[in-house]
This record gives C-alpha cells, structure tokens and sequence, in this order.
C-alpha cells in the first residue's frame, strides 16, 4: 500500500517538473474569439486539459466541435479558448491564481497602437509596462506580453516557476537551452504550411533524461506484413517530398537505433506534414529520422514515451497513421531504423 501512495505521489510530482521550466503561448484568434493551440500528448484527457488551462473540459470539446465523450487522441490539435474566466489583462488574480504571460509576434507594419486595438484596446500604457519596451521600440518579429492565462496554481502544471509578476520576454538563449524556439523562429517555421503565429504549444523537456540504446528486437518478434494500398492517402506527401514539416529541424547527434515501429492514429500530418512518434528515453520535442526497410524517410517529433500496455510490447516506437502511410507502411508492425 505504501509503495502505491510513493508511486502516486511521485507520476504526479514527474508531471508537474515537466512544466516547471517556463514556456512560451502564442496568441490566436481574432477579437471575441482568441485561443491557445495545445497538442494532445499521451495520457492527456479533457479534464487533465482542462485543468492545465483553467476551463471546463465541456467547454473545450465544444469549441473544437468535438464529442467529449470521445477519447483524445494522441497529437490532437485543440484550440483552447481564452474567456473571462481564464484570460487577463488588468492583472486581477484572487489567492490561489497564477498569471501565466501571453505573447503576440509582431507582424509586419504592425505597431504598439494597432497590437493594443487587436487585443481588446488593452492599455499601450500596459503593453510598454509588461514587457519594459518604449512603444517606438516595437518591430517585426518582437514577441509581446498582450495579456495573461489565469490558472489555479495548485492544479496547473503551467503555474509552476512563473512569478505573479513575470518578467517580459523571454531570452533566445533560454529557450535554446531548453530545446525551445523563440516565437519569431517558430513562426517562420510555421509559415511553411499555416498561417503566423500558428505554432502548437511548446513543452518543455522533462528534468529525467535517459540516451537511447535500443537496439535490434530478437528473432521472436512478430513482424505482420502491410500494404499501404488501400490506406488513407497522405495528401502532403503528394507535393512533397523533404519528409515531412519537421525535416527541417532535424540536427541529429549522430546516435541511432534499430527495431519494430507500431502505429497511433492521428488527425495530424495528412495535409501539414507534421509527423508525431512516441518513443522511451528522448526528451519531448526531440526531432527524428524514422526510416523503413524500403528506403523512405519521414522526419517526426517525439510527443513522449510509449505508453504501458499490451500492444506497446516489443516496440521501440510508435509513429503517428500519417507518418506510416508516407513511409508506405500502412499501420501494422514493422522494422525502421531511427536516427537522432
């Protein structure tokens, strides 16, 4: 019994030092209907979700016409609506509440007049106290506090290293550290499949790390013959063909590994090219080559660690429906070779 309440104790204190780092949110939306993106990770449902950003999980499924009685699943793209109930620009919290900073990347012929009408005419006053910027010192690609995300300190993983009065931007070289971009470089990124500004939510890497020695399954590994004839076509890779939206953030380190990949299914990749894996012993947001026996290659980003259960048993990793499709593999099991 004891070894059960350690255990307990322990996957929740794991999951609240893996945002103990800070992050950044980006902003979207238009005036009466600004949202956050999260992508959905493993063992995230409505209620976790809904606690990480302060909203009923009811109304989170409703703003994504979504059914919440339908599982997430993994890489799931949600846009979490900002409301009165979590959004803030007066810095008004009640004990209890954490303000968590909410950035705008200035655009093109953008200037502090017209970001303050953007969002709901807040202050310029505010905007220049925030992010201890004069407002003839905005340009291009400036990140801006434009308000904050109001979460219960005790029940959001986000509260955690923000002070009630954060500080403005945050560093390039932090975010390096972290294995994070900063918002001007994700939205350049971004902009090769969506519009700016429409990068998903960064997580940080967790605090435990563990390098990857995985190496080839033994000779009692099933592996079930698939056919991609008859899957879902992947509409990205008919135009092209780099591997996927993430090929070009793939550095490597020169490690690799060998053995059997599995499959997720995913709303995501089919058009925007971006690739999910989930695999043990890389830090979340690691980018890697995934390649099959046939010679083809997609590049994916790892959204965390395999999950327990039965079907994980023997695999080294599990690559989302879309990546397998444009690798020609279908969604049985089969060998791959993975670099990082």
């Amino acid at each position: 019994m004891k070894n059960r309440i350690a255990l307990i104790i322990y996957l929740v204190f794991s999951i609240f030092t893996g945002y103990s780092q800070q992050i950044q949110l980006n902003i979207e939306g238009t005036s009466g209907k600004f949202y956050l993106i999260h992508m959905v990770v493993a063992k995230e449902n409505w209620y976790s979700i809904g606690r990480l950003f302060n909203l009923s999980p009811h109304d989170i499924a409703s703003f994504n016409n979504m059914s919440f009685d339908k599982p997430l699943e993994v890489a799931t793209q949600l846009n979490i609506p900002l409301t009165v109930n979590n959004f803030d620009q007066k810095q008004i919290k009640v004990n209890g509440e954490t303000l968590v900073p909410i950035y705008h990347v200035v655009g093109e012929k953008e200037w502090m007049y017209k970001i303050s009408s953007i969002y709901n005419d807040v202050p310029v006053t505010s905007l220049e106290k925030w992010n201890k910027i004069k407002r003839d010192d905005v340009k291009q690609g400036t990140t801006l506090i434009i308000g904050f995300l109001k979460v219960k300190t005790d029940l959001s993983p986000l509260a955690i290293g923000i002070s009630s009065n954060p500080a403005t931007n945050v560093p390039a070289a932090d975010l390096a550290n972290k294995g994070l971009k900063p918002a001007d470089e994700s939205a350049q990124s971004a902009s090769k499949t969506s519009p700016p500004n429409s990068s998903p939510l960064y997580r940080p890497e967790p605090t435990k790390t563990v390098t990857a020695t995985a190496s080839n399954t033994s000779a009692t590994t099933t592996i079930v013959p698939v056919s991609n004839a008859n899957e879902k076509v992947n509409n990205y890779a008919i135009t092209h063909s780099n591997g996927g939206f993430f090929s070009i953030d793939y550095t490597g380190s020169g490690k690799s590994a060998s053995g059997v990949a599995g499959t997720f299914k995913s709303t995501s990749g089919w058009t925007d090219g971006k690739y999910y894996a989930l695999m043990n012993g890389l830090p979340v947001g690691s980018i890697i080559r995934v390649s099959g026996l046939n010679g083809k290659t997609i590049y994916a980003k790892v959204l965390g660690q395999l999950p327990e259960m039965k079907e994980s048993n023997g695999l080294i990793i599990r690559i989302s429906s879309a990546a397998s499709a444009e690798l020609g593999l279908g969604e049985g099991k089969f060998p791959v070779d993975i670099k990082y």
